[in-house]
C-alpha cells in the first residue's frame, strides 16, 4: 500500500531549504513546525498537534514552560557566558543544587548528552588509572547491545548499529559489549580486573523502549560493587521524571557511581548535560585536563535550576507515573493485528507494529501526523509515544483515539 501525504507551497518552501542547503543526516516527517505550548506543536499552516516525541524527552516540561522561558529571559539580559576562565555568581549555586537535588557530591557541567556520556568514559578511565590501579592505556568501558547515546566517534565505537558505525572507523579502542538484560554475560566480562566502568542505560530508548527484567538494575549494583568496576547510569532519556520516577534508577532505589543527565535539564530550551558523581571519582580530573567553553554558563545554571524545579513543584513525576498507567492500559484495548507489543514505564512507551511491509510504522505515523498526533519510528518497526510530563488524562485519551484511528486506516489501505 502506498500512503501519500500532500504538503502545501508554504511546507515545500521550507522542506527545500533544507533539502538544498543541509546535510541529510536526518529523515524528519514532513512537517514544519513554528511554535511550540505545554504539549502542543503548531505548523507554518497554523495547524496544531499533540507532541508525542518530546523532543525525545528534552521537553518534559512541556514547550516554552513559561517559567523556565523567565528565568532563560532575564539571565540572557543580565550575563549568559564567561568560560571558565573565570567564575561566576550562579555555577556554585547550581552546582550546591544539583547535587542535593539528586545526592551526589560534585558535578560536572557540560552542553550535549554526548559530551556526557564521553565526560563519564573520561572519568571512568581516570579513575581506573588512578584509583583501581589498571596498568596505562589497557582500562576498559562495558557497553550493551542496542545502546545508543549519541553519535560522536567514541559512541559509535560502541554501537551495534550499522547505520550508526559503518564506513566511520577505525573506533575507539577499549570498548567492550555485552548483551543487555544479561546479568551473567555481564558478571563475566567484569572479572577482567581491567574493566573501569559499566554504561547502559536503565530503558533502552532509541533500542525501542526496551524495558529489562525486575532485579537487572540491582543486579548490576551488585556486581559493578563485586568487581570494583564504576555503575555509570546514562539517563539522559530516562531520567526527570520520564519513566514515572525521578531516575529510572529509581525504579530499584539503586544509586551509580557516575550519573549522566542531559534533554530535559533544561527543559528543551538550550544544550545542557551534567555529570554527577563521589569526590573520590570526581576529583581524580585536575585543572586542564577536561572542560568546555559553554560548560556551566550561567544561562545554562538558571535555566537548569528552574528546570528541576518545575519538576518537583508540579509534580509531574508523580503525573508520568499515574497517566502512563493510563495509557498503557487504553493502548492495550485496541483491538488491532498490527500490535504486536505495547511496552514502557512512565511516559516512555513504545507500540511494536507487526506487519509486512517493513514501512509500516512510518506509514502510520504520517496518517498519526495528518490527524495532529506526532511521533516517530524507531528501528522500524517501533513507534515511541513520549508526551511532555504536563499531559492530562483527557489529552491522553483523545491521542489514544487518534492512535486507534490511525491504526484503522491503515488497516482500511491495505
Amino acid at each position: 500500500m502506498s500512503i501519500t501525504y500532500t504538503t502545501s507551497e508554504k511546507t515545500n518552501h521550507y522542506l527545500e531549504l533544507e533539502e538544498l542547503y543541509g546535510a541529510h543526516n536526518y529523515h524528519p516527517l514532513p512537517v514544519v513546525l513554528e511554535k511550540g505550548k505545554g504539549i502542543n506543536l503548531w505548523d507554518v499552516e497554523g495547524k496544531k498537534y499533540m507532541d508525542f516525541l518530546s523532543g525525545y524527552s528534552a521537553v518534559n516540561q512541556g514547550h516554552c514552560h513559561p517559567r523556565i522561558i523567565k528565568a532563560l529571559q532575564d539571565q540572557a539580559s543580565v550575563l549568559t557566558l564567561t568560560s571558565r576562565a573565570f567564575h561566576n555568581n550562579l555555577l556554585g549555586e547550581y552546582e550546591k543544587y544539583i547535587t542535593s537535588y539528586f545526592g551526589f557530591d560534585r558535578v560536572l557541567p557540560m552542553n550535549t548528552g554526548v559530551e556526557g556520556g564521553e565526560t563519564a568514559i573520561k572519568l571512568a578511565r581516570r579513575w581506573g588509572y588512578v584509583k583501581k590501579g589498571i596498568p596505562a592505556n589497557q582500562a576498559r568501558i562495558i557497553f550493551v547491545d542496542g545502546n545508543f547515546w549519541g553519535r560522536t566517534l567514541a559512541a559509535i565505537s560502541s554501537s551495534t548499529d550499522p547505520s550508526s558505525f559503518e564506513n566511520f572507523g577505525p573506533f575507539m579502542p577499549g570498548f567492550d559489549l555485552v548483551p543487555y538484560n544479561d546479568l551473567i554475560a555481564l558478571e563475566e566480562a567484569l572479572k577482567n580486573p581491567c574493566v573501569a566502568g559499566f554504561m547502559f542505560e536503565p530503558i533502552q530508548g532509541e533500542a525501542g523502549v526496551v524495558i529489562p527484567d525486575e532485579g537487572y538494575l540491582s543486579g548490576i549494583r551488585s556486581l559493578c560493587t563485586k568487581y570494583n568496576v564504576l555503575m555509570i547510569a546514562d539517563e539522559i532519556q530516562t531520567g526527570l521524571g520520564r519513566t514515572g520516577k525521578m531516575l529510572a534508577c529509581d525504579h530499584e532505589n539503586v544509586k551509580p557511581d557516575i550519573l549522566i543527565l542531559g534533554k530535559a535539564l533544561s527543559g528543551g530550551t538550550m544544550p545542557v548535560s551534567a555529570i554527577l558523581s563521589s569526590h573520590e571519582i570526581m576529583l581524580t580530573i585536575k585543572p586542564g585536563e577536561h572542560g568546555s567553553t559553554y560548560g556551566g554558563n550561567p544561562l545554562a545554571c538558571k535555566v537548569a535550576m528552574e528546570s528541576l524545579q518545575v519538576l518537583l513543584d508540579e509534580k509531574l513525576t508523580e503525573n508520568a507515573e499515574a497517566l502512563g498507567e493510563i495509557f498503557r492500559i487504553a493502548l492495550n484495548k485496541i483491538k488491532s493485528p498490527l500490535i504486536a507489543e505495547i511496552r514502557g514505564k512512565g511516559l516512555l512507551n513504545a507500540m511494536v507494529i507487526q506487519a509486512e511491509d517493513k514501512d509500516a510504522a512510518w506509514k502510520i505515523c504520517l496518517i498519526m501526523m495528518e490527524h495532529g498526533l506526532l511521533a516517530k519510528p524507531t528501528h522500524g518497526d517501533k513507534i515511541r509515544f513520549a508526551p511532555p510530563l504536563v499531559i492530562s488524562e483527557q489529552e491522553i485519551m483523545d491521542a489514544v483515539e487518534t492512535i486507534q484511528k490511525s491504526l484503522e486506516l491503515y488497516e482500511q489501505h491495505q
